[in-house]
C-alpha cells in the first residue's frame, strides 16, 4: 500500500476546519485514499471540526509560536520537525500545501528519495506583504525556490499562480509547473429537487469583501422579487451585511457558518446559486480557481456569476450558467430575475452543470491531472 504523508504547515489552515482551504485539504486527502493509499498528515493546525469519514485519520501536530518575525522563525522551525517526523514514520511520496517558510518537501524528498507534490494554492509571499506583514521575504522567497526545485510536480490553481511561481525560480524548473484548477465531490454533493413556491438564489462562503455579497443583497432588494436569497456563512462582514439586507428591506435568509458537510443539505432545495466577485484594481488579484463555483455544479445549480478571473473558464456563458459584469446589482438582477422566471432553461442548466462536474472537475480527476506521469 502507497503512504502518503500530506503536509500543510500553513498555521491559517487548520486540517479541520470550515473554510475551503480546509475543504480543499479534505478533499485531497480523501482523493488519496479512494485511491487506496494510506495517508498521514503532518501539519501546524489540526482543527476540530473532524468530519466522519476522516475520523480516522492519523494527524502529526507542531504548531508555530509567537509573533512576528518569531512567528515566521517557528514556522521555518515547525515545517523542519514535521519533515523529520515524515522521514522517521517513512512515505511512499509528501504531498505539500504551500506555505511561508517551509522546506519540508524538499527536506523530506532529499532523505528519503520519493516523489513530491507541491500545490500551490495562492502568491503567498505577494498576499503577506500586502496584507499583512513579512519579516523575512528572503527566506520565504528561498523555501519556496527550494520546494519548487525538490518538487516532481508543482501544481497551481489557476493560470496568474503558475506565472508567479514561475516569475520567481529558475527556468529549468517550469516544465514541471502546471495549472490543476480545483475540483468538487460529487460524491458527496448532489442535485435535488427544487423546492415548490418561489425560486431560492444560493450564496455559499465566508461573508469576506472579495465575496461580492452587498451587490447580491442590493441585486435582491432592486430585482422582480420573485426570488429569495440564502447566504449560507458568516464572517467579518456579517453584520454589516445583515445590516445592509434591513436596510434595503431584501427577502434574505442568514443561516450563518455551516460545516463542510452540511453545505449538500443547505443547498438542497435550491434553484440558481450566485458567485458576484467584486471588480478588482489588477486582474492579478482575480488568481483563485473558487471552490464554491465547483460546489454549485455538483448540486446541479445553474451558476450567476461575475465575469472576472477564471470563472469565465469554469461558467460555459448560456450553457451552464451565466456570466455577468462585476459589482454591478442591476446586471446581477437581471439575469436572476431573468432565470427565476425561466424553469424550463434552469432544468438544462442544471444537467449541464452536473455534467461538467462529474466529467471534468471531481477532486479524484484533479488528482489524476496533479500525479499524470509521476508515480509514487
Amino acid at each position: 500500500m502507497k503512504r502518503i504523508a500530506y503536509v500543510c504547515v500553513d498555521p491559517g489552515v487548520p486540517v479541520f476546519g470550515t473554510k475551503g482551504a480546509s475543504v480543499h485539504v479534505q478533499e485531497i486527502v480523501r482523493a488519496w485514499r479512494n485511491r487506496g493509499a494510506e495517508v498521514t498528515v503532518y501539519c501546524t493546525r489540526p482543527g476540530d471540526d473532524i468530519p466522519a469519514d476522516l475520523a480516522d485519520l492519523p494527524v502529526v501536530v507542531v504548531p508555530v509560536k509567537g509573533k512576528g518575525a518569531d512567528r515566521e522563525a517557528s514556522q521555518a522551525q515547525a515545517a523542519a520537525e514535521l519533515a523529520e517526523r515524515v522521514v522517521k514514520d517513512g512515505a511512499s511520496a509528501v504531498y505539500e500545501r504551500y506555505s511561508l517558510f517551509s522546506d519540508a518537501l524538499a527536506r523530506v524528498t532529499e532523505q528519503l528519495g520519493v516523489p513530491g507534490f507541491l500545490e500551490v494554492n495562492a502568491p503567498l509571499i505577494d498576499e503577506q506583504r500586502i496584507h499583512r506583514t513579512l519579516h523575512d521575504e528572503a527566506a520565504a522567497l528561498t523555501a519556496l525556490r527550494a520546494q519548487v526545485a525538490a518538487a516532481a510536480r508543482t501544481v497551481c490553481v489557476s493560470d496568474p499562480v503558475t506565472a508567479w511561481v514561475q516569475a520567481r525560480v529558475g527556468e529549468e524548473h517550469h516544465e514541471r509547473i502546471r495549472t490543476v484548477a480545483n475540483g468538487v465531490n460529487v460524491r458527496r454533493i448532489r442535485p435535488s429537487e427544487e423546492a415548490p413556491g418561489m425560486p431560492v438564489v444560493a450564496f455559499v462562503g465566508t461573508l469576506k469583501p472579495w465575496h461580492g455579497v452587498e451587490t447580491l443583497i442590493k441585486a435582491q432588494a432592486s430585482g422582480s422579487r420573485e426570488w429569495t436569497l440564502r447566504i449560507v456563512g458568516d464572517g467579518p462582514q456579517g453584520a454589516e451585511l445583515r445590516s445592509l439586507a434591513a436596510s434595503v428591506h431584501a427577502d434574505v435568509e442568514f443561516t450563518g457558518a455551516v460545516a463542510p458537510e452540511m453545505v449538500p443539505g443547505v443547498l438542497a432545495g435550491c434553484s440558481i446559486a450566485a458567485a458576484p466577485y467584486p471588480q478588482t484594481s489588477a486582474e492579478s488579484d482575480q488568481y483563485f480557481s473558487p471552490l464554491k463555483i465547483y460546489e454549485y455544479c455538483a448540486a446541479g445549480l445553474p451558476v450567476v456569476a461575475s465575469r472576472v478571473g477564471q470563472v469565465p473558464h469554469i461558467i460555459d456563458d448560456g450553457v451552464t450558467g451565466l456570466l455577468v459584469e462585476p459589482s454591478d446589482p442591476a446586471a446581477l438582477a437581471q439575469a436572476l430575475d431573468g432565470l427565476a422566471a425561466a424553469p424550463l432553461a434552469r432544468a438544462a442548466m442544471s444537467s449541464a452543470a452536473r455534467r461538467a462536474a462529474t466529467e471534468h472537475h471531481s477532486w479524484d480527476t484533479v488528482l489524476d491531472r496533479i500525479t499524470e506521469e509521476v508515480h509514487p
